[in-house]
């Protein structure tokens, strides 16, 4: 079954034995993301609550929380692997985006508030642990901006809080698309237009996730994922293009300007702890709420793995690298791979070498991608008879073709995200990244010989297996 929006998809999870509905009364203080969570720990199904207290909206939580769903998205088998789906992924937008349409109208647009109307607490927005600083709009969320220069638009998931029931809270880091694109407005004086959209299609949401390079947009790599145009209405209020199925938009302006920055935070963060304290952060000043009849919420309860967030992360960056070396024109590279364990901080690259450094070459072009530039701090480098998700084999690599002290690159400094609880709290732009090639070197014309079985023996057993009730 093919799908064009979150509902369609929903259906989908349903008829695979994916989701579950949820009749029972639930609290959207607290209760709601523990269920979710435990739920997600016990790699349970997506989960849809259809009886939020003091609310008749649902809200979907544990989408992505295993890669069956994730599978499920991309139209392949639901046991495919992470490696599979980034494989597809690259095979598919290889030649290019497509151009979103625009249409002039669509479900979003069946209800509309303004003025007075407006109260993002008629949402059932959950309050997901203990030590949040309130509840969060933005956890599946896309914030489209537009760069004025350009006319780029960009999709990008930064975490929203509830301010009051006009404004939302955007924690946008520095030098993420939508921070360059806002000190664009501030250096002309002017408000940035914004749309926060919740319930899209899941592959605009994994593309929202992604690091793609800057004025690349995500609406057009989505349109080659799904294999023809994402549908976009241009909003009357910011002139943005907003999906034309999703299930709820707050649009308006952000104001540039450092000195009207408003608190925001904590937030249990991707990384398995809090953020600190509130600090001042851009905000959204709401405009205008549009939501379908009876719009499904959708959110996700991050915190400490597993949840669908790093599941996503692991897809997401395990594509973007593999495309962005590609693109580098790195020569043989076979795999790649994010743990979904390690968020966007560790990866994993398998290269058949060519020539004396290419291990080397193929991890240092890592960290010089848009992907490995931000946050990543190691990289292992295998050769291409391990593939880069097979862990045990890579672990393997690290423990015989691996040399700390000749095989090690420490690059002292590498921009980070501002998330890293590792790094001292006054100071997270900064890290340490070290490179690991676990790769036989190349030169070496005396290599160790490997222990491998007979190919014509194994034929013969492969042929026999069922004789032998294993």
């Amino acid at each position: 079954m093919s799908f064009t929006s979150l509902r369609d998809f929903i259906e989908l999870l349903k008829e695979g034995g994916e989701m579950k509905s949820i009749k029972a009364e639930v609290d959207w203080n607290l209760e709601l993301s523990h269920i979710a969570k435990k739920n997600e720990e016990k790699g349970g199904p997506a989960l849809l609550f259809e009886n939020v207290k003091g609310y008749k909206t649902p809200v979907l939580t544990s989408v992505f929380s295993n890669t069956r769903r994730l599978a499920m998205a991309f139209g392949m088998p639901p046991k495919s692997t992470i490696f599979e789906m980034a494989k597809k992924w690259i095979e598919v937008t290889a030649g290019g985006g497509i151009l979103p349409k625009a249409v002039h109208d669509g479900p979003i647009m069946e209800n509309q508030k303004t003025g007075d109307d407006i109260d993002l607490f008629e949402l059932p927005v959950p309050k997901y642990f203990p030590k949040d600083g309130g509840r969060y709009f933005g956890t599946a969320v896309s914030l489209v901006t537009k760069d004025p220069e350009t006319g780029f638009i960009n999709l990008g998931t930064y975490r929203m809080e509830i301010l009051d029931k006009k404004s939302l809270g955007a924690l946008i880091l520095k030098g993420k698309d939508a921070d360059v694109i806002m000190k664009k407005y501030q250096a002309r004086g002017q408000l940035m237009p914004a749309a926060a959209v919740v319930g899209m299609d899941p592959r605009l949401f994994f593309l929202s996730a992604a690091s793609l390079p800057y004025g690349v947009s995500e609406y057009d790599i989505a349109g080659a994922l799904m294999g023809k145009p994402v549908e976009v209405i241009e909003s009357s209020v910011t002139g943005l293009q907003i999906p034309a199925d999703a299930e709820i938009v707050a649009e308006g302006f952000i104001d540039p300007d450092p000195k009207n920055y408003r608190d925001e935070g904590p937030f249990g963060e991707y990384t398995g702890y809090y953020s600190k304290g509130r600090k001042p952060q851009p905000w959204l000043n709401v405009k205008r709420v549009l939501h379908r009849h009876r719009p499904i919420f959708w959110g996700t309860s991050v915190g400490r793995p597993p949840t669908d967030n790093v599941t996503v992360h692991s897809l997401t960056k395990t594509a973007a690298l593999w495309s962005q070396l590609n693109e580098m024109k790195v020569p043989g590279i076979q795999s790649v791979y994010f743990p979904e364990s390690a968020g966007r901080f560790w990866a994993v690259v398998s290269v058949k070498q060519m020539y004396p450094g290419h291990g080397r070459h193929a991890g240092l072009a890592a960290f010089s991608t848009v992907v490995g530039n931000y946050g990543v701090k190691g990289v292992i480098v295998v050769d291409d008879d391990i593939r880069a998700d097979d862990w045990d084999r890579v672990m393997w690599a690290l423990s015989v073709r691996y040399n700390p002290v000749e095989d090690t690159e420490i690059i002292k400094k590498g921009r980070s995200t501002a998330l890293d609880p590792s790094l001292p709290a006054s100071n997270r732009h900064i890290t340490s990244r070290i490179l690991m090639d676990a790769t036989i070197p190349y030169e070496w014309e005396d290599k160790p010989e490997l222990v491998d079985l007979d190919k014509d023996i194994m034929h013969r057993v492969n042929e026999r297996w069922s004789e032998f009730g294993i």
